[in-house]
């Protein structure tokens, strides 16, 4: 009975169909291939473990970054850092680590030593709304949740194609005119095409300095306080991201010497909004478009 027990098992190896291989080009240009999902994720950015748990998968991450917030559930489980040496992320056991570009970039040799020991790593961090998608859905192939990520962008192209729906109903001439403040002490914005110059948008915002540059292309601007102070009579609204990029608040902003010229700021119309609402490629985009949108229409329904 053993023999033929051991033959059936090799039959059924010899004869079961073979995964099918997927294969993805991350961040860094790095083209990874894998043959069945991962189940021990390390994720190094925030945004990274949101999406994962959207996704469902809970059981699977295994570790996390040091700037979690959401949701509770990712503050219960193991943290890690690029900075930590390789032993403790070999012990952990992971089959992936997800890290972003300027992970990749700054720590070298924490990726080639995690994929010597057979580890996969992968650098992602998308840069515009169909980058986004397109991540998730990576994310979603990478963890065998395909269907939940495809889900996860209807659900968001729905609640987008809202928004937009309602601004469409605010005259042109009607929308305040809006600098977006990414960093203070750069006096740096964000450039079109970004998630919070989306999430302006889809808000009813007006860009007033649709000019910016990216910087080394990442989803920071360098605008410089000339430049602002030059469109200072046309700036309804100085709205500003705050959290770990930019720690700031509206006195700092509004007190900035040569401020006080911006017509937002002799109007007292200097607002902050949470960073994790508008720059990380999360579902909570939706929640940044409402937020800023109560700040730019307040006596609006």
């Amino acid at each position: 009975m053993k023999r033929l027990a051991a033959l059936l098992s090799l039959l059924l190896c010899l004869y079961a169909p073979a995964r099918a291989q997927q294969t993805i080009t991350d961040d860094t240009g790095l083209s990874v291939t894998w043959d069945r999902p991962f189940t021990r994720i390390i994720s190094l950015y925030a945004a990274h473990t949101e999406n994962l748990f959207s996704l469902g998968l809970d059981r699977e991450i295994i570790g996390v970054s040091r700037n979690e917030d959401h949701p509770a559930a990712a503050l219960q489980k193991p943290v890690f850092s690029a900075r930590d040496g390789v032993e403790r992320f070999l012990a952990a056991r992971p089959d992936l680590v997800l890290m972003r570009p300027m992970h990749a970039r700054a720590h070298p040799k924490l990726r080639a030593a995690l994929e010597q020991a057979g580890i996969t790593v992968i650098a992602l961090q998308p840069g515009s709304l169909d980058d986004m998608y397109d991540y998730w859905l990576d994310l979603g192939r990478l963890s065998g949740r395909e269907r939940q990520a495809r889900t996860m962008i209807d659900r968001f192209r729905t609640g987008l194609n809202k928004a937009r729906t309602q601004t469409a109903t605010i005259p042109q001439a009607d929308r305040p005119r809006v600098f977006f403040e990414s960093i203070h002490r750069k006096l740096a914005t964000f450039p079109p095409g970004s998630m919070p110059m989306l999430v302006l948008d889809a808000a009813g915002g007006v860009n007033t300095a649709s000019d910016a540059i990216p910087r080394h292309n990442t989803n920071i601007a360098e605008y410089g306080k000339e430049r602002i102070l030059a469109k200072g009579h046309a700036i309804d609204v100085y709205l500003a991201q705050t959290g770990t990029m930019n720690r700031v608040d509206a006195r700092t902003i509004a007190d900035e010497p040569g401020f006080g010229t911006i017509l937002a700021v002799q109007n007292g119309r200097v607002h902050l909004v949470d960073e994790r609402l508008v720059s990380r490629p999360t579902i909570r985009l939706l929640d940044g478009i409402r937020t800023v949108r109560a700040l730019l229409y307040p006596t609006r329904d």
